[in-house]
């Protein structure tokens, strides 16, 4: 048995949606279950809907002319979708009503995304003799708590997944079961959604609580890669990492699996796949708790760009017990999260993403000790073993003087399997490409 995610792009329209299909039928005798995320930029054009719903407009024309149209060139019934339509005219209705969007009616507005492109799919699927049944998430037993926009799935999944999942495990019912991801209802039946990495976290929850052979996620690239394509045109395929490669590649910017989808799967150790949805037959990339066979020393080099350091400097850090708390403790306060920290004596340098309002925390921090801000900056990051840390900076830092690139802070993470190091933003794509070069040529 496996579990097959498809995104967005993957089933943006009716010729991608036959694709998908024609994937999905070459895998059935693997008994798949597959997850689906929304149409397209259909989550973009509701939360534009949403919008002028507030202002006192009603229109969902472009959600509803992509729908119906998908569903006349796939030569299927509306009727699939057209109370789902009707419903989401209705919510709008109220929310310009109301001139009021709240969190909870958000997630329920989004939803509707998910839950029409399974019951497209499902009913392409069965006019091609395939059988198959659309699935809400929360009709296979995911249940969240009721933190509306960033939910969290209860411990209960675990066991009810499995159990609404029998018949069709068992071989009871054979329709391939296809489930809306991103998406759960709370204890009182609300709608929430799971926030980042939401869809990739239903597949691998489904996957881990059935005990399934494998989770498969579908994107357009040959599995996860030694760098970005688009900045290095030569960038391989890497055919195996851990959660805590993965993890770290994501984090610093790579597109794979969000770290916080990984942990139902790496609790069981079931491992997940990266395949190219329009190269099926390429085994893609593998992602495991350990490494099974021999690898280089370097995974991946990823980046992340609009970065900003801030480095704080005061005397009062010395021997000063408390004081990096006092710190951190303003981070906190401010809901601000730290990607990179180094720190000596009397100083302490730290990365932030420039995605929030920096004042009142530099004002803050401020009062304490000497602040600068320095903004316009890139993390870029060398996945690998540190165990030959040593070698590895040697190799890559020479590779850098040569290039005539000076390094602004370096640190190497706690995890064992990275290299950071900050430049200007100018400058990332030319530090990828001379560390690739380095490491991989």
């Amino acid at each position: 048995m496996i579990v097959m995610k498809f995104g967005g792009s993957s089933v943006a329209n009716a010729q991608r949606i036959k694709h998908v299909s024609s994937i999905i039928q070459s895998y059935a005798a693997q008994k798949p279950i597959v997850v689906l995320s929304a149409m397209g930029d259909t989550t973009d054009h509701l939360l534009e809907a949403a919008e002028r719903a507030v202002n006192g407009t009603v229109d969902m024309s472009r959600i509803e002319t992509l729908h119906r149209s998908t569903a006349e060139e796939l030569g299927i019934q509306t009727d699939e979708i057209e109370p789902l339509l009707a419903e989401l005219k209705t919510l709008l209705t109220g929310i310009s009503m109301l001139r009021e969007l709240t969190k909870r009616s958000r997630d329920y507005l989004v939803s509707f995304g998910e839950r029409m492109s399974v019951r497209l799919m499902a009913a392409w699927l069965n006019t091609q003799s395939v059988p198959a049944r659309a699935c809400d998430a929360w009709d296979i037993g995911f249940v969240s708590d009721s933190r509306f926009m960033s939910a969290e799935l209860l411990d209960s999944v675990w066991q009810a997944i499995p159990a609404a999942l029998a018949p069709y495990t068992a071989g009871s019912d054979n329709r391939i079961p296809i489930v809306t991801g991103f998406i759960a209802k709370d204890t009182n039946g609300y709608i929430t959604t799971l926030g980042r990495g939401g869809s990739d976290l239903t597949a691998t929850m489904i996957g881990a609580a059935v005990r399934a052979d494998e989770v498969q996620t579908w994107k357009d690239v040959d599995g996860i890669l030694t760098a970005d394509p688009r900045i290095v045109p030569d960038a391989r395929t890497v055919p195996e990492v851990t959660y805590d490669e993965a993890a770290e590649l994501a984090y610093f910017g790579a597109q794979v699996l969000h770290p916080r989808s990984m942990a139902p799967c790496r609790k069981t150790g079931t491992p997940v796949r990266v395949k190219n949805s329009y190269n099926m037959s390429f085994a893609g990339s593998v992602i495991v708790e350990h490494h099974t066979g021999p690898c280089g020393p370097v995974r991946a080099i990823t980046s992340v760009q609009r970065i900003c350091v801030i480095d704080i400097v005061s005397t009062r850090m010395l021997g000063a017990s408390g004081f990096l708390a006092h710190i951190f403790n303003q981070f906190l306060k401010w809901d601000i999260s730290v990607d990179m920290v180094a720190t000596s004596e009397v100083s302490v340098s730290l990365t932030v993403k420039t995605d929030k309002d920096l004042s009142g925390l530099l004002e803050d921090l401020s009062r304490v000790a000497e602040v600068r801000c320095k903004e316009n900056k890139a993390i870029v990051t060398v996945i690998c073993d540190v165990s030959h840390s040593s070698t590895l900076l040697a190799k890559g830092f020479a590779a850098l003087a040569e290039a005539g690139v000076n390094v602004q802070m370096i640190s190497q993470g706690a995890s064992k399997v990275n290299i950071s190091m900050v430049c200007d933003n100018s400058e990332a794509a030319h530090v990828v490409q001379t560390l690739h070069t380095a490491f991989f040529a």
